[in-house]
C-alpha cells in the first residue's frame, strides 16, 4: 500500500535530504501501481546523477521484489520484454476485466511477437463451452474461486498452445458481493509448463479501480512467474 511504501522510503528520503545535492521526492499512487519520483536541479550534473542513481538503488533494495521498473517502463512493457527474452508466448482468459488485460499487453508496440490471443468469458456458459471449466466446478466453488481461475488459465494455455496462460475472475461490483466473497474479491492464476499458481486478492475502490488493480496483479504474477 502507499503507506507501506512511504514507511520504507522515508529513511532513504531523509538520507537524500542530507546530501549536498537537494533532492525532491514525490509519491504517486494509482490502482495497481505506486510510483516514486526523485528530482533535482543544479549546475553539477555528474553529482546530481550520482545522488539520484544512489537514491534509486536504495529505494529498489528497500522495496524489493514488488519493484518492476526503475527506468520508466510500464508493467506491460516489462512483461513483454521478459516474454520476448524467453521466447515465450502468452494467452489470456478474462471474466471481470472484460479484455482489459489483453488490452494492456497489446498496448506495447511489437506485442504480436508474444501475445497470441485471449477469451473474454464473462458468463458461466462461456467459461464452460470455451474454457473447459466443468459445470460441477462452477456449482461447487462458484465462478470467483481458485478452482475456476486455475481451469481458465490452464485451458487458455492449452487452447492457444502458448507457454503462459493467465486468467482473472472476480467481483468488480458495485453489486454481486456476498459476505464470503465481497466486492473486490479477485482470483488470478498463471499456468506454465511447471504448473499453475493462483492467488486471491481483495481490492479496494470502485468498479474501475478493482478492474485496474486486477490487471496489474495479473501482469505482475506473470512477471514473477517468467523470472
Amino acid at each position: 500500500s502507499e503507506s507501506q511504501v512511504e514507511e520504507l522510503a522515508n529513511p532513504i528520503y531523509t538520507r537524500l535530504g542530507n546530501t549536498q545535492v537537494h533532492v525532491e521526492t514525490t509519491i504517486l499512487a494509482t490502482p495497481g501501481q505506486i510510483e516514486l519520483h526523485l528530482a533535482s536541479a543544479g549546475r553539477d550534473r555528474d553529482a546530481i546523477d550520482r545522488v539520484l542513481d544512489d537514491g534509486i538503488a536504495q529505494l529498489a533494495a528497500a522495496l524489493g521484489d514488488p519493484v518492476f521498473s526503475t527506468d520508466g517502463r510500464t508493467l506491460e512493457a516489462v512483461v513483454g520484454d521478459a516474454l520476448r527474452n524467453r521466447g515465450w508466448r502468452i494467452a489470456t482468459a478474462e471474466s471481470c476485466t472484460g479484455g482489459m488485460l489483453a488490452g494492456r499487453l497489446t498496448d506495447v508496440p511489437g506485442s504480436s511477437a508474444y501475445v497470441v490471443g485471449g477469451i473474454v468469458a464473462y458468463s458461466n456458459s462461456v467459461k464452460m463451452h470455451d474454457l473447459g471449466v466443468a459445470s460441477s466446478t462452477l456449482e461447487a466453488h462458484g465462478a470467483v474461486s481458485e478452482e475456476v481461475a486455475r481451469a481458465m488459465a490452464s485451458h487458455a494455455r492449452e487452447h492457444f498452445a502458448t507457454d503462459v496462460g493467465v486468467s482473472v475472475t472476480g467481483i468488480a461490483g458495485p453489486d454481486g458481493g456476498t459476505p464470503s466473497k465481497p466486492v473486490g474479491t479477485v482470483w488470478v492464476a498463471v499456468a506454465t509448463a511447471s504448473g499453475v499458481r493462483a492467488r486471491q486478492f481483495q481490492f479496494p475502490g470502485d468498479r474501475d479501480a478493482i478492474r485496474r488493480h486486477s490487471t496489474a496483479a495479473a501482469l505482475d504474477m506473470v512477471r514473477r512467474e517468467i523470472r
